[in-house]
């Protein structure tokens, strides 16, 4: 057992034995470290002005990924190199970042800066990226600027990102790499009584028998949504238990079959295997957050959280994934759908916690198709996401599931349309309409202030009529913007 956490910052490994069980690394750095370069913006992990850099060894490589601090908690650094604007400059240097910014004309008020600083640091220690504005739009998805407008900050990063990186931390990456080898180790985290505690297993085993004795703590993989709870609803969680260290739940393993994940497998680090299954379910993945959130954030996550309006449930739903469950006495697996239960409620017994999920590979005769359905194309929550996997044999719909967020309490099957597809032919749209229509018997959705229950529910016949369309072989950018944008970039180049 280990009763402190340790990590680099600034080429020194910290130790600190008084880190709380809802403890922000934005609070650390501004309140206790006094390093307000690192801004406080949203709280909620959306606007990036608290953007910080994290490098850990993947795959061998120190590779460096930004997060929102004000929605990690501190514990959650534990085994990392903490990167923050104040680390950048080296002997009165700034960072290349840092020069073609100010080169380039990147900030007027500058409360921004720091975060856009971060990610785009980020940017230039990633290997493989292409040189272009799509590139770095993507990756500043997540930072918003308010007043100087985003031409001259791309510019700068074009400038800056896309060369051979040769700073500081390049310099001293070896040396880093033997540091966070050092940190690593197998013993369980324990910070705090039995009362009040930041813990964080490095087993399975550890991780139920925690969990046994205090079925009443909150587990926490990414803290993209646990942040939230902390930083918006001003919840008190006295006992949280972090998944990050616990080895092998971080697994992405690719077979014939599918993919076997583990609970606390990011976004970011299944986004290749997921997109090898389906471009849309790549496209999908890219849309779900920012880089931050992506970094951080993860599909067990995203599943046990049991929100109802969950980008990733509908389409792993409509691929039959299968949900891996453990607890001190047992396991047992179950489909994803069957998990949960009511809004807010899910199939999950106490002390019982998500280890991995299958995801199957769609067979030769099997088209999937999903689409997510938001006000803004970046950084947005659903109004409606729907997925579809349709079996055919000779043109003829011999079998589908299809799947809808934000249409109901939980993520949900369209048993009445499914059943109504079947024998569907292809080219026939007459054939579709009994779906199509028992799509109004399945849901009866809401009105908030993402949608209106009338919109839902033209929108969710639409996209299932979408996906047919797309099956039976129309053209995808005579149907979906994204792709006409791009069907039309291409053909200008």
């Amino acid at each position: 057992m280990r009763d402190t956490i340790r990590f680099i910052k600034g080429g020194e490994i910290v130790e600190l034995h008084d880190v709380g069980p809802t403890e922000t690394l934005l609070d650390y750095l501004r309140l206790r470290r006094k390093e307000t370069g690192t801004k406080e913006g949203c709280g909620e992990g959306d606007c990036g002005a608290c953007t910080v850099a994290l490098g850990r060894v993947i795959d061998g490589k120190l590779t460096y990924q930004p997060v929102n601090s004000c929605i990690q908690l501190l514990g959650m650094v534990d085994g990392a190199e903490l990167v923050t604007v104040e680390d950048l400059v080296q002997d009165k240097r700034l960072h290349p970042v840092q020069q073609a910014m100010m080169d380039l004309h990147g900030s007027q008020c500058g409360f921004c800066t720091p975060g856009f600083i971060m990610t785009l640091f980020t940017l230039y220690h990633a290997e493989g990226e292409a040189k272009s504005r799509k590139t770095v739009t993507e990756w500043l998805a997540g930072n918003l600027c308010r007043c100087t407008g985003y031409r001259p900050i791309v510019d700068a990063a074009l400038e800056a990102c896309f060369n051979v990186a040769d700073d500081a931390f390049t310099w001293r990456s070896n040396e880093t790499r033997e540091q966070l080898k050092k940190l690593a180790d197998s013993r369980d985290i324990f910070l705090g009584t039995s009362e009040r505690f930041f813990s964080s297993p490095a087993s399975l085993d550890g991780l139920a028998a925690l969990y046994g004795q205090h079925p009443d703590a909150t587990l926490v993989s990414g803290a993209t949504d646990v942040g939230l709870w902390i930083t918006k609803h001003l919840r008190d969680l006295p006992k949280t238990i972090w998944l990050g260290r616990i080895e092998g739940l971080d697994r992405v393993e690719e077979s014939e079959s599918g993919i076997l994940m583990g609970a606390t497998a990011t976004f970011a680090a299944t986004e290749a295997a997921m997109t090898r299954i389906s471009p849309d379910l790549g496209e999908l993945w890219k849309r779900i957050g920012s880089k931050q959130v992506r970094a951080s954030g993860t599909v067990g996550g995203n599943i046990a959280n049991g929100s109802p309006i969950g980008d990733s449930p509908p389409a792993l739903i409509a691929l039959g994934a299968t949900l891996e469950l453990q607890s001190a006495d047992t396991d047992r697996a179950l489909a994803l759908e069957d998990f949960f239960i009511d809004y807010g409620k899910q199939d999950r017994l106490p002390g019982e916690f998500v280890t991995g999920l299958f995801v199957p590979r769609p067979s030769a005769n099997q088209v999937f198709r999903c689409y997510k359905i938001s006000k803004r194309f970046d950084q947005d929550i659903s109004s409606v996401m729907a997925a579809f996997r349709f079996t055919i044999v000779d043109g003829r719909i011999i079998d589908a599931r299809i799947a809808y967020g934000g249409m109901a309490g939980t993520p949900k099957r369209a048993s009445g349309a499914e059943a109504a597809l079947k024998g569907a032919i292809l080219e026939d749209a007459s054939t579709w309409a009994a779906a199509i229509d028992a799509l109004n018997t399945d849901f009866t959705p809401l009105t908030d202030m993402r949608a209106s229950a009338e919109y839902r529910m033209e929108t969710a016949r639409a996209l299932l009529a979408k996906a047919l369309m797309e099956t039976d072989g129309t053209a995808a950018e005579s149907v979906r913007v994204l792709a006409k944008r791009e069907a039309d970039h291409d053909r200008a180049a």
